[in-house]
């Protein structure tokens, strides 16, 4: 039994490719039995490794990558902490955590370099090029992308490891494609279905069909493409890889879109957010989200575009920040590109340091002298410019982030996330906004949004809430945070309805002639996650299911109405009058109990569009 299932365990290491996966769940869910069975089996990495390769769900591909590490740690074995990286790199990338897929996989280079077979280092250096190659092809740098697919599948033809080469032809061909460098991506795919066919592998043809048919369709043979990327779809789904499904389902839906058949395209996007929805891949969320969003503002319904835009915002957001991914990851690149430079430059520094020396020493004499003459008066005339320009930025730092945060950031250059569990967040949004912005001039555009905004921003600073952010015309505001108040859920209504009041009586009191909107307005109370992204452009921001929930109340608000939840409500009723809404469906939330907001139940102060100079 141990021999038969050592040969089955080579076989299927055999076939786990690196980005284009050999996945089974019935293979990993068999295994799985056995492995728990008897944890401390002679071939229990191997077993660990095998799972993790053919598990389809991300999450729990990711729980053996890490156990894989974990045990061969404890064993000291290179080649399978190697692989545990290695796999652990595929499921962060499958989860759109790009920045720690990329560490993931330089960390498996790290322990490849340790391996003493040079064959097996040079072959497992190889797939892991690749690996980088298509996390930075993920990321949207195609220099690095280019460099590290080409300098792997160099590695790759030399060895004997035709199963990983044909993978890696077929990785770079897919990027290829979606490059639209057709040519040569036919000319990559075809080297990988030759080497697969040859190898007797039939599990990974079905990516290479998808992309044929994608280049038939950028050819102009749109029938033949559909169909090829129909007949791939079927069998991944079959295999249960809904990751690629996914994908190739999206571009059944842009073609339909190219051919304006709208009722089709609506069909298969949809079909992949289902799918996407289901196994929780961000990346192909974010991207269906996005074109069913286009295929909404296509036909001229903004109104149902919107709520995709937004989620696709949040699923792109929760990617993280591209720029700063693409710094990281480019300083770790050139770290290694430099090494090389490095030991050229090293011999010829040699020939050249006596006299390099002495032209330093006499420079950094004569340096010194000028620098001590000049010292004092340079230090009297920069110290009032540094202390204009500390002032400056500090006031600048906080126009972006909190007080509190802000601090932190300057003491200790860098934020920790930190987690609220009593916040309350709002959102707006106009109605009819796309449509006047279609008429309006850009400068008019600005204007007019600014118009609105900022008393926005002078409501909320009454209130003394956190203001978040606005995408396009949509305002997103926090009560509860960066400092807790119980009475978060009471502010956040009251500034609510203030701006409902503000954007009414702008209709008969607007001195400039801003287009006049109705506004909807959307409240949830719950836990957040509150930090700063970004390293050059800092934003403050807030994550969790929250958020979500938020948006969707302002979503299923109406005109001129504060749409709050059950938990808002609760938290609220006793200080206003809240008309119950019933259960409303909500896409991916199932039932949620909703009030309209009618007024205070005790006579407030009056409220600052009560002053006409308030809105000039």
């Amino acid at each position: 039994m141990r021999d038969v299932l050592h040969k089955l365990l080579i076989l299927l290491l055999f076939l786990g490719g690196i980005n284009l996966m050999a996945q089974n769940q019935n293979t990993a869910d068999s295994l799985s039995q056995i492995y728990h069975a008897n944890p401390q089996t002679e071939n229990s990495l191997e077993l660990l490794n095998v799972i993790a390769v053919n598990h389809t769900n991300p999450e729990n591909g990711l729980e053996y990558s890490n156990l894989l590490i974990e045990k061969a740690t404890e064993k000291g074995s290179s080649y399978y902490i190697m692989q545990g990286y290695l796999r652990k790199g595929y499921w962060l990338e499958r989860k759109g955590n790009l920045p720690q897929a990329l560490e993931a996989y330089f960390t498996a280079n790290e322990e490849a370099d340790k391996l003493e077979d040079v064959n097996q280092k040079n072959t497992s250096k190889g797939a892991i090029d690749i690996a980088i190659a298509s996390t930075y092809k993920d990321i949207g740098n195609p220099k690095y992308a280019d460099l590290y697919y080409n300098k792997g599948i160099e590695i790759l033809q030399n060895s004997d490891d035709k199963n990983t080469l044909a993978t890696s032809y077929y990785n770079y061909g897919d990027y290829k494609v979606k490059r639209g460098d057709y040519s040569e991506a036919y000319e990559l795919l075809n080297k990988a279905q030759n080497l697969f066919q040859e190898l007797q592998i039939d599990t990974p043809l079905p990516y290479i069909q998808g992309n044929f048919g994608i280049i038939y369709a950028a050819e102009g043979k749109d029938s033949l493409g559909l169909s090829t990327i129909n007949q791939a779809v079927t069998s991944l789904e079959k295999n249960k890889d809904f990751y690629a499904a996914s994908a190739f389902l999206l571009e059944m839906a842009n073609i339909y879109s190219k051919q304006e058949n709208y009722d089709m395209a609506f069909i298969f996007a949809e079909r992949s957010l289902a799918l996407a929805e289901q196994y929780g891949l961000i990346k192909e969320m974010s991207d269906a989200n996005l074109k069913l969003s286009e295929l909404y503002e296509g036909i001229g319904e903004n109104g149902k575009a919107l709520p995709y835009f937004k989620n696709y915002v949040t699923n792109r957001d929760s990617i993280t920040n591209l720029k700063a991914m693409n710094e990281i990851a480019n300083m770790r690149t050139d770290f290694e590109v430099s090494q090389k430079q490095i030991e050229v430059a090293e011999q010829r520094r040699t020939k050249n340091i006596v006299i390099m020396a002495s032209v330093i020493v006499v420079a950094l004499m004569l340096a010194l002298a000028i620098g001590l003459f000049r010292r004092n008066k340079f230090i009297r005339s920069t110290s009032a410019i540094i202390e204009r320009e500390k002032s400056r930025s500090d006031n600048l730092l906080l126009n972006i982030l909190p007080a509190e945060t802000a601090k932190e950031l300057k003491d200790k250059g860098r934020v920790a996330a930190k987690r609220f569990d009593n916040v309350s967040v709002l959102f707006t949004d106009f109605k009819g906004f796309t449509l006047h912005s279609e008429h309006l001039s850009p400068e008019d555009l600005v204007k007019t949004v600014d118009f609105y905004f900022s008393k926005f921003d002078a409501i909320i600073d009454k209130y003394e809430l956190e203001k978040i952010k606005t995408i396009g015309d949509a305002y997103m505001c926090a009560s509860g945070l960066p400092f807790e108040r119980e009475d978060h859920a009471e502010r956040i209504v009251k500034a609510a309805m203030e701006i409902v009041e503000f954007v009414e009586f702008a209709k008969t009191n607007n001195p400039d002639n801003h287009p006049r909107f109705e506004v909807r307005v959307g409240i949830h109370s719950g836990q957040v996650v509150a930090g700063v992204v970004g390293r050059k452009k800092f934003a403050y921001d807030i994550w969790g299911d929250t958020v979500n929930t938020a948006a969707r109340m302002e979503t299923y608000s109406e005109d001129g109405r504060i749409n709050i939840s059950e938990d808002t409500h609760a938290l609220v009723k006793d200080k206003f009058h809240c008309n119950y809404r019933g259960k409303i469906e909500v896409k991916n939330k199932g039932s949620l109990k909703m009030y309209f907001v009618n007024g205070y139940i005790t006579e407030p102060e009056p409220s600052l569009v009560n002053h006409q100079s308030d809105t000039t």
